[in-house]
């Protein structure tokens, strides 16, 4: 194993509407989501998200909640329903309204760096969607955020999607990635000002999130936020994968710090479903200790391990790095995969840099960039923790819009350093990936617009003129690639030859 695996992201954007403190973020995010899925609409058809097969109640711990009951019978049974904003892109992502905010879910990819890229993509077509819902005559200017917090209480997620091996006990990944997800926001937290949920008492922070995560684990994703998620949803194969959904990570804009996040959580994952680690590296009060480590960006604060040790956040990253060197010197010996070791070359630089001086990392790390910039601003005016125009800076470096966001502007002059060009960022807006599923997904909604009923992670309905509609399953997700279908999608002209080829075997 390796830092390989089929993994996604899903983010909820941040809205605000200029001036308009009372505008409905429904409706403003639905206008948004409508506005860029008319765009690859073609004859007014547009495919809709297919619900049947999701289960969000079905706990990994082996049980299922109960829905809860509804007032009145006939009220509609989900979004869809309801009328908001869901669709399917050609890149194989979706797009849809989710808690009142536009939500981006990257297609499957199968390794971190494809993970920044659709990842990355995302933004840019959020910040194309309002710039295109700037055309519906009335509206205003609606600003999009990557960020997880409006600083009055409210957070949301930028969830982690990764597929394990069914086989691998739960109880071990629980284990092993709590002490993980505690002490990972010394690299990948995206940095706040404000202290607490709503951000009133003054200083700055490591993570957007940590502040809101009340217990352990659970199911929880908007009340009792869990360390360790639940949810047993696996959009695959349920004997075989399961599906770890993390919602403890922040929204990043730096690609160096999302290519981390995902890279090294990649291979703790390995690690763990190889029985590998064997140390105890558990933490006392998890949920407190998260916190305090988010609330000390000088990264002195002392953890509390379950054997008595005590270490640094960024120390206890250290023995999981070790872990994860010899893991994979173990297993591959000196025939190690390219990216796999570039993720361990970064991931030990930066802890190396961040014990020595966290400000030299302020080309690859959103919290120390974001850090240094506010610390110019209150060098420069002479002004504490507590100045409004602090939050306002903060919010800023998470503006989707290329002329407007802090970071793009930083990346713009060259001051952050990157792992992607932009070309390639533009054909991830509506190119999907080569080697998962998400390609015969995303080419179906090209090639044949009009017969695509419908669609989800898991399959693909086509509506070919006859009695029934035609569903394809897609629970394997590395079939349904480029080398798997792409002659086939090619001497296929409709949908209905397609269907015709697929019955046919």
């Amino acid at each position: 194993m390796s830092v390989r695996r089929i993994m996604g992201a899903e983010t909820e954007y941040g809205v605000s509407v200029p001036g308009q403190p009372t505008t409905n973020q429904m409706l403003a995010s639905s206008l948004v989501v409508n506005s860029y899925a008319n765009r690859q609409a073609t004859g007014g058809s547009r495919a809709r998200w297919d619900f049947e097969e999701e289960s969000p109640l079905r706990d990994a711990r082996g049980f299922e909640l109960p829905r809860e009951p509804v007032a009145d019978p006939s009220a509609p049974a989900n979004e869809d329903d309801l009328g908001l904003a869901n669709v399917i892109l050609t890149n194989g992502a979706r797009l849809y309204v989710d808690h009142a905010h536009p939500e981006y879910s990257t297609p499957e990819v199968t390794n971190p760096r494809d993970a920044v890229l659709w990842d990355k993509a995302g933004e840019r077509v959020m910040a194309e969607a309002a710039r295109r819902a700037l055309s519906v005559p009335g509206t205003m200017p609606v600003h999009l955020y990557k960020n997880n917090t409006d600083n009055k209480g409210v957070s949301y997620g930028c969830h982690e999607n990764y597929l394990m091996a069914r086989s691998t006990p739960f109880g071990n990944i629980v284990r092993h990635l709590i002490p993980f997800f505690v002490s990972r926001q010394v690299v990948c937290g995206a940095g706040r000002v404000g202290i607490g949920v709503d951000g009133r008492e003054a200083g700055f922070q490591l993570s957007q999130r940590a502040d809101f995560f009340e217990v352990e684990v659970g199911l929880e994703t908007t009340l009792k936020r869990p360390i360790i998620n639940t949810r047993d949803e696996p959009h695959a194969d349920p004997e075989k994968y399961r599906r770890l959904h993390v919602i403890i990570g922040d929204a990043n804009m730096s690609e160096i710090s999302t290519y981390l996040k995902i890279g090294t959580t990649s291979l703790v994952l390995a690690m763990i479903e190889d029985s590998w680690l064997d140390v105890d590296l558990t933490v006392d009060n998890p949920v407190a200790g998260l916190r305090a480590v988010s609330h000390d960006p000088s990264l002195r604060h002392l953890l509390t391990l379950g054997n008595g040790r005590k270490m640094t956040a960024v120390q206890l990253q250290m023995e999981y790095l070790e872990q994860a060197r010899k893991y994979v010197e173990d297993r591959f010996g000196t025939d190690l995969d390219a990216q796999t070791a570039d993720v361990l070359a970064r991931w030990e630089s930066v802890l190396v840099r961040l014990e020595d001086d966290a400000m030299s990392c302020s080309r690859e790390l959103d919290w120390v960039a974001k850090l240094a910039i506010l610390e110019g601003y209150r060098a420069r005016d002479g002004i504490g923790w507590d100045a409004p125009r602090l939050q306002l800076v903060d919010l800023q470096y998470s503006d989707v819009r290329p002329d407007k966001g802090l970071y793009n502007r930083l990346a713009a002059r060259g001051r952050v350093d990157l792992l992607l060009d932009e070309d390639e960022i533009v054909r991830a807006m509506t190119e999907p990936p080569h080697d998962t599923r998400a390609f015969f997904r995303g080419r179906c909604l090209a090639l044949y617009p009009q017969q695509v009923a419908a669609a989800s992670w898991d399959s693909v309905i086509f509506d070919v003129g006859r009695d029934s509609l035609q569903r394809v399953p897609t629970l394997e997700p590395l079939r349904g690639t480029r080398a798997h279908v792409g002659e086939l999608l090619a001497r296929c002209p409709t949908a209905l030859d397609l269907v015709d080829a697929l019955a046919k075997g």
